[in-house]
């Protein structure tokens, strides 16, 4: 298997040491499990050096790794760290040599069997007061930087039959559509207003399948002795890749589809800042570091537990800049990439929940008003035609009369909430599924109420 290298960087009296390492890993050819297109992941580290992490945060994490188990062996320290057993055994033949470890034999043909010296108990005791995680290696801030930018400049460009196929399910007006594909084949962020039940939620959903393929994301970062949590297996979804050999990518990233995250109205300030844990001693990314490369839907905007105009200056640096600073518990203060679609949706009126500055800042503004009465019949016929039913003509002009009698509103959502009431009616009676005037008026009734 070829690696995809990089040149080399300039070395020399007047270029500084933190830059003989180039922060964007090396490469190495990958596929998907159900497609022959090949693509590039991470190449596994050959040595500590090729990490492009400090030899002691790593040596740290091995010796606080050996502390969780009475004995422990070179093959299963390298599974622990995610690390290539080379690698791990050059930080345990380390920790051997001053004395934190000691040797019980030989465990296989490239490995052996440690315990914890009494000094490397000592040290590792103290090392858990600073940080208790205990993990895969983590990668550097830098790293992760470059990588994401690398992967998100070679991503496939989204195209009009994608868009138009992710939204196939919603009924649309060409303007809206059009504003929809350009926001999300720009990678610029959306603002989406209107009334409640007409599809805001929906569109941001939808519009994420735009987004074709897959994304590298580090289990954790470090910052020096700081450790932070990126991947998210409640959030994140694994995407099956192989290479030739496993054992040629390095196993400290993980491989999942581009993220969908959406918060809605329990989110404060807080969520969008690192989460410390005083117990762990070590921090869980926000919510919008874990979207990067993907789709970031801020829901019910305004509904927040946090005022509008607060929650609205906290995003106007990174809609600018492309960057966030997050604070460490610490009053450090880290610079990490803003690389995603940002979609928010309000059924506030817009000048009750934003300013001009915010608003020209967002790359593309939609509004989804309540649906034409040839709009709603459209997706009453949709909905039923899921479950193999037609709609007689004359049954939709009653029941849109019938909105007019009572002066209501048409919402998009109603034709899927009537209809899966009629679902509901029909089981009770454990009758056949059918769509009639007095299954309809019942579940108009149970809806709206008497």
């Amino acid at each position: 298997m070829g690696l995809l290298t990089q040149q080399p960087p300039p070395v020399g009296p007047d270029v500084p040491a933190e830059q003989t390492i180039p922060p964007l890993p090396r490469l190495v050819a990958v596929e998907g499990a159900a497609s022959a297109e090949k693509a590039e992941a991470p190449a596994a580290p050959v040595d500590v050096c090729d990490t492009g992490m400090d030899r002691g945060v790593l040596l740290d994490l091995a010796l606080k790794t050996a502390f969780t188990v009475p004995q422990c062996n070179t093959e299963w320290v390298a599974r622990q760290l995610h690390l290539p057993q080379v690698v791990a055994g050059e930080l345990l033949e380390q920790l051997r040599t001053d004395h934190l470890l000691e040797v019980l034999g030989q465990a296989g043909p490239f490995g052996y069997r440690f315990s914890i010296s009494q000094r490397g108990r000592d040290r590792a005791s103290r090392l858990l007061e600073v940080s208790g995680y205990v993990g895969p290696a983590p990668v550097s801030l830098a790293a992760y930087a470059a990588f994401l930018d690398w992967q998100l400049s070679h991503a496939s460009r989204v195209t009009p039959g994608q868009v138009e196929s992710a939204l196939d399910s919603l009924v649309l007006t060409p303007e809206a559509a059009q504003v929809a594909g350009l926001a999300i084949s720009s990678g610029r962020s959306l603002f989406v207003s209107g009334p409640p039940g007409n599809g805001k939620t929906s569109l941001g959903r939808l519009l994420h399948e735009a987004l074709a393929g897959h994304l590298w994301v580090p289990h954790c970062l470090a910052l020096e002795s700081s450790i932070i949590r990126v991947y998210d297996p409640q959030l994140h979804q694994l995407f099956d890749v192989r290479a030739e050999q496993s054992w040629a990518v390095d196993q400290r990233w993980v491989c999942i589809r581009r993220p969908l995250i959406i918060a809605g109205g329990e989110t404060t300030l807080a969520s969008f800042d690192l989460a410390y844990s005083s117990s762990l001693r070590y921090y869980e990314a926000p919510l919008h570091l874990k979207a990067n490369g993907g789709t970031f839907l801020i829901d019910d905007f305004g509904r927040q537990r946090v005022d509008p105009h607060e929650l609205l200056n906290r995003w106007i640096i990174p809609l600018e800049h492309q960057v966030d600073y997050l604070t460490l518990h610490t009053g450090q203060k880290i610079q990490i990439p803003f690389r995603q679609m940002l979609i928010v949706a309000t059924n506030l009126p817009p000048e009750a929940v934003t300013d001009p500055a915010f608003l020209r800042r967002m790359g593309y503004r939609l509004r989804l008003g309540k649906p034409s009465p040839e709009q709603y019949a459209d997706i009453f016929r949709r909905y039923a035609a899921r479950y193999g039913l037609a709609v007689p003509q004359d049954l939709l002009a009653r029941l849109l009369a019938r909105y007019r009698a009572e002066s209501r509103d048409l919402r998009a959502c109603e034709p899927r909430d009537l209809m899966e009431r009629v679902r509901d009616i029909c089981k009770f009676r454990d009758t056949p599924l059918e769509l009639t005037e007095e299954l309809l008026a019942l579940a108009w009734v149970g809806y709206f109420g008497n």
